[in-house]
């Protein structure tokens, strides 16, 4: 896939109904030569829509007139290239809390959350959230996530969550004004509901900070693994992040995640974890697949803001 193809497939499959804004900057870069040979000059996992946007808006870009953004890019070329190679798209959505959430709920109580790829770990506070699937409200606290749930009932309580850890190249820290910035800038421009939740998330991390270890999500997890405790059940999730990770070690990770004792819970994109005889989706807007080790139960959207259940 070339780089114009990747602009344009996020722009049709993932910016499409979501971010007018987005949508429409990704089709003029996909048609902008120069852009994309300055894009080209960085590593293939760095070119992607997420993260040069978000770094011109963390520089002081504009992302909303596409003209203005390609001659911000063009004038700021070395400090844009720089931020983008230094950063990742750690996008810490707690919004995907609302389709984990009947996986969790359904495992035998107490939980040892293990979150791989976890950056700020906002995702890893299920139980302190509230729910609105449809008509029905889970929970008390705050933000609380909506989620549209189709083909299954919503969960009927909250888990018991009794340790909470994340494992990450590089975890971000909630009371650290420039991580703010980042995850911040990470969010798409329309999205003021997930501004808003970023920081009611930020606030319930703070408040009770989980361990988040600095390590590789292969080398790493089986030692991370071992402080669980012993009498809680041990759930390892993910979501939107093994597309960052090169195929090799996308295999390494399922090998050592499956060896494990407890459970697996990830929340990919199929094309990036496959799985054999998926059912069709209602459209060509981008899904993850939500499965339970190994076994494949939904299709779930990116933010957390709908789950459809497999037949």
């Amino acid at each position: 896939m070339t780089t114009a193809d990747r602009y344009v497939e996020f722009a049709t499959r993932e910016a499409h109904g979501v971010s007018p804004s987005y949508e429409r900057l990704a089709h003029a870069v996909a048609r902008d030569s120069s852009l994309l040979a300055l894009l080209d000059t960085l590593p293939p996992g760095k070119r992607q829509p997420n993260l040069l946007f978000a770094v011109v808006r963390l520089c002081g870009g504009t992302v909303e007139d596409p003209a203005a953004f390609g001659e911000f890019v063009r004038a700021n070329w070395p400090a844009v290239a720089a931020e983008i190679r230094a950063r990742a798209t750690q996008t810490n959505e707690a919004g995907r809390c609302a389709v984990l959430l009947p996986v969790l709920a359904s495992l035998p109580q107490p939980l040892a959350l293990l979150e791989v790829g976890a950056s700020a770990g906002m995702c890893l506070y299920p139980d302190r959230y509230a729910y609105r699937y449809g008509d029905r409200l889970l929970g008390t606290g705050t933000p609380t996530l909506d989620c549209a749930i189709t083909g299954t009932t919503p969960p009927a309580r909250l888990p018991e969550v009794v340790w909470r850890a994340g494992l990450d190249l590089n975890p971000l820290d909630v009371t650290d004004p420039d991580d703010i910035a980042w995850l911040d800038a990470l969010i798409w421009p329309e999205n003021g509901h997930r501004r808003e939740r970023l920081q009611a998330a930020a606030a319930v991390v703070a408040a009770d900070p989980p361990l988040l270890v600095r390590g590789d999500l292969v080398d790493d997890l089986p030692e991370v693994a071992a402080l669980a405790p012993s009498d809680a059940t041990l759930v390892v999730f993910h979501s939107s992040v093994l597309y960052l990770v090169p195929p090799p070690r996308r295999a390494a990770f399922v090998e050592v995640v499956s060896g494990l004792s407890g459970h697996w819970i990830a929340n990919e994109d199929p094309a990036v974890l496959p799985y054999p005889g998926l059912p069709g989706q209602q459209d060509d807007t981008l899904h993850n697949v939500l499965a339970l080790d190994g076994r494949p139960l939904a299709w779930t959207r990116g933010h957390g803001q709908a789950l459809t259940w497999f037949a």
